[in-house]
């Protein structure tokens, strides 16, 4: 990510880009933030800053390293790269190191604007704008700022633009291959959650809520719970004044230690402000990671598991019940640890009851439904699926086994529907050849799925669609979101005015 500081204009200037571990980047032609290694025009204007320093004139410079006026003119503005050879005679003729030239952030904040705009004007968008080129060097410190201000708003609002549902679907897709190529299991994100319960004291069993909070305490946040959080978020950071704001209604509703753990999260892994939408989605994955890892530690979750597979009665309730989290977290958590512990492939769902797939993951095989971009989430799931037969089960109360039968051979899942209005189911299954370490593996609950073959499920019968296919006229509940962008915003749709609102009522004084 890209640490920012202000300019006097009010308009952030970038630094040096650095990104977590785990994030997953994509390239962007729009971009001109300063680079991590130097370039032309980084070494060029570093030579210009020093000659000026040093008052030195072109043919002065040029004289000192044998090269023509012309030349070292070519050279600071960015139009020839120097060899090293040449680098080194710059620096003894300037009086500074090799080092020092080669350093690609610039020297103070009129030269990274002036850059910024350099690499501006030589941007695909820019060309696209048939706009005029300016001279750099001869405009003031305001109209520099401006004409830089301006360019980032219109680069902002491109990528805006830009982030309609079908990238977010695309975005989706690489994230979810890049979690099966792992297993979903991320070592480098159970470390850091073993590293934060090695430091509490954790010893073993569920994670307490004083347990939670003293991670709060060790990376010095102070805890609000609050009335009147911005509605548009689930916790709100106050780094200024290390304060966390969380909901007083959702901590009573809710497992108040899975919100405040997912807030924490964050700051534990460095995360900083997203720049796009798949950096966005990758945090998010992170952070729901962490959070579960700190729920559910490997330490204990995975001994508890072996123990339960050793005697065949491998229960997702029995996981979310010793450890005292939500259906769903347990069952996403088992996800994690399955397949690099336990030696199982699994998948997950989570479906609304209209059927369209919520969230998703498998490297088990289950034909999940696409669209021609791959895209697996706003799909509807198979209506003889698990996930989907749920819903129909009058005791939601005791656990739900099924096994499907598919084109791609049978699956055994588990599934609950979701408390709090009963819109969402989560199940978690695995192939036949697997089924014999779990419990309800002598369930009689079975289907056949022919999906993706619309006769399965989606086409009607043949004497329905005859009587009534010429004499319907349904109103669609479309939702607003199939037809608009991916909210905008650094953190898309979150409602920043009414942070900085919220931030500022709630700030100490004094």
């Amino acid at each position: 990510m890209t640490p920012r500081t202000r300019t006097s204009a009010g308009v952030p200037a970038t630094g040096p880009a650095t990104r977590p571990g785990t994030a997953l980047t994509t390239g962007d032609p729009t971009d001109t933030t300063t680079p991590e290694a130097p370039d032309a025009l980084s070494i060029g204007r570093r030579v210009r800053h020093f000659r000026t320093a040093r008052g030195m004139t072109l043919t002065e410079l040029g004289a000192a390293v044998d090269r023509a006026p012309s030349q070292i003119s070519a050279i600071e503005n960015g139009k020839r790269e120097p060899s090293l050879t040449m680098v080194t005679a710059l620096a003894k003729a300037l009086g500074t190191s090799a080092e020092e030239l080669l350093d690609p952030r610039p020297v103070d904040e009129r030269q990274a604007l002036e850059i910024e705009l350099e690499r501006v004007q030589s941007s695909p968008l820019y060309s696209t704008l048939g706009l005029p080129q300016v001279r750099v060097k001869s405009l003031p410190q305001d109209a520099l700022e401006s004409i830089v201000g301006l360019q980032r708003q219109l680069t902002s609002m491109v990528k805006t633009r830009a982030a309609t549902p079908e990238e977010a679907r695309r975005a989706n897709k690489r994230l979810r291959e890049r979690m099966r190529e792992r297993n979903n299991y991320f070592g480098e994100l159970e470390q850091a959650a073993a590293d934060i319960l090695r430091t509490i004291g954790y010893e073993d069993g569920p994670l307490s809520q004083r347990q939670a909070a003293r991670i709060a305490e060790h990376l010095g946040f102070t805890l609000h719970y609050v009335p009147d959080l911005p509605r548009s978020t689930r916790s709100v950071s106050d780094t200024r004044h290390k304060r966390l704001y969380l909901s007083a209604q959702e901590a009573t509703g809710h497992d108040p230690r899975s919100t405040l753990l997912t807030a924490l999260s964050s700051h534990i892994l460095g995360h900083t402000p997203p720049q796009d939408y798949a950096d966005f989605l990758s945090q998010r994955v992170e952070t729901n990671y962490l959070a579960a890892a700190l729920l559910l530690p490997e330490a204990a979750a995975v001994p508890f598991l072996q123990e339960a597979k050793k005697e065949r009665r491998i229960s997702v309730e029995e996981l979310r019940d010793f450890f005292s989290v939500s259906y769903e977290t347990a069952a996403h958590r088992f996800t994690n640890l399955a397949t690099e512990h336990l030696g199982l492939p699994v998948h997950f769902m989570k479906v609304h009851i209209s059927g369209t797939i919520h969230k998703a993951y498998s490297n088990d095989g289950l034909p999940f439904p696409t669209d021609p971009l791959g895209a697996i989430e706003g799909q509807y799931a198979c209506k003889r699926f698990t996930s989907r037969t749920v819903f129909g089960v009058a005791d939601r109360f005791s656990p739900y086994f099924h096994y499907t039968d598919t084109p791609h051979g049978t699956f055994w899942c588990t599934a609950r529907v979701l408390p709090g209005g009963g819109d969402f189911s989560v199940s978690m299954g695995v192939p036949f050849a697997h089924v014999k370490w779990f419990e309800g593996r002598e369930t009689a609950n079975r289907s056949e799925s022919r999906c993706p073959d619309p006769g399965c499920c989606r086409s009607a019968p043949e004497d329905l669609a005859e009587a009534w296919a010429e004499h319907s006229w349904p109103a669609a509940r479309t939702h607003a979101s199939l037809l608009a962008a991916v909210p905008p915003g650094v953190f898309p749709g979150v409602d920043t005015t009414e942070v900085y609102e919220f931030l500022e009522a709630h700030a100490p004084r004094g």
